[in-house]
């Protein structure tokens, strides 16, 4: 599973940053955000992957199911 989860990591990490790094930009406008607004917004969004691509992985192996023993 954690295999899984850090390559899911790598794909739901940039998104969420993408998306957090939006909200300052949204509230302030595009040329009245602080800098480190973005940086601190993008970081909560790496953070936040974190679980969420656990939460993924576990998803996904539960819906894989048990896997048959090779002989």
């Amino acid at each position: 599973m954690w295999k899984l989860a850090a390559v899911l990591f790598i794909v739901i990490g940039p998104t969420l940053a993408g998306a957090f790094a939006l909200v300052p930009m949204t509230f302030y406008g595009i040329n009245a955000f602080e800098p480190w607004l973005l940086a601190v917004f993008a970081g909560v969004g790496v953070l936040l992957a974190v679980p969420v691509a656990l939460l993924v992985a576990r998803r996904l192996v539960a819906m894989m199911g048990p896997r048959p023993r090779a002989l």
